[in-house]
């Protein structure tokens, strides 16, 4: 195969060492009906299957690798993707010792803010509380110790490199695995208008703006699992904090059902580390 190189907005330039050959109805690459497959393309166009798909069921894990420790946040629920709405329970870790279990937070993800019951003491059960994403300096990519789904997908509108590593199963579903890097600075140019804020904060927040990822589309474009890598500056101390944030996305079509929190039910007062 011939070499050839795909300009794209801003600059990108993909090679064909950076292309699979993707074969439609048979067994090997090459001859009539084998079909060549720009993967940066394929995955600038991952959030826009989501949206058709219109909605799924979300797990999440977030792993924090900092000063020795590991620590492992799990999450899951659903999300509406016609909306940028989801809801999610996270189940925090044990302490150190092993013995203190935290109560699970309930949160309502959507453009621009993210809310939260039972986060931080002194806040009434029956209060949420508010934040605003495009505030935080990891634009709620990693602070609500899981990542969007939608935001997670929009980051792949940032794309700059990607390679086709090959397809494989997972949970009874085959799907097409790619590996590559994007830019937060270029997904938040391309992003939809509600997550545009909050991947910008991220890109000026976080130590790198490059996220390297490897993520598994379905046959029709879909994605079924996304972990990303970022890294961000630890406050506290000198270096950086890795986490790597996993999304599973399952049961298209599930139902959606998110309502947000009237304000009268949003907490305004302090809130208190526990």
């Amino acid at each position: 195969m011939a070499e050839r190189q795909h300009g794209r907005a801003g600059g990108t330039v993909v090679t064909a060492g950076l292309m699979a050959c993707v074969c439609l109805g048979a067994s090997g690459c090459g001859g009539r009906g084998a079909a060549v497959e720009d993967p940066v393309r394929t995955l600038h166009d991952a959030a826009d299957a989501l949206v058709d798909a219109k909605s799924s069921k979300a797990r999440t894990s977030m792993e924090m690798a900092t000063g020795g420790t590991r620590v492992t946040i799990r999450g899951e629920g659903v999300y509406d993707y016609t909306r940028q709405l989801g809801r999610l329970k996270v189940l925090l870790p044990r302490d150190p010792t092993g013995r203190s279990e935290h109560r699970p937070i309930t949160e309502l993800l959507a453009p621009g803010a993210l809310f939260m019951k039972n986060r931080g003491a002194g806040v009434p059960a029956d209060k949420w509380v508010r934040v605003e994403t495009a505030g935080l300096s990891d634009g709620n990519l990693v602070t609500g110790g899981a990542t969007d789904p939608f935001a997670a997908a929009e980051v792949l509108r940032g794309t700059r490199s990607a390679e086709f590593v090959g397809t494989t199963d997972l949970a009874g579903t085959q799907v097409r695995h790619y590996r590559g890097t994007a830019d937060l600075t270029v997904a938040a140019r391309s992003a939809s208008k509600g997550g545009r804020a909050s991947l910008s904060a991220a890109a000026k927040g976080f130590a790198t703006a490059v996220v390297p990822f490897d993520v598994f589309l379905d046959s029709e474009g879909r994605i079924r699992k996304i972990r990303h890598r970022f890294s961000f500056v630890n406050s506290t101390r000198e270096g950086t904090v890795a986490v790597a944030s996993t999304t599973l996305l399952y049961d298209f079509g599930a139902l959606a059902d998110v309502r947000l929190p009237a304000e009268r039910d949003i907490y305004a007062g302090r809130i208190a580390e526990e």
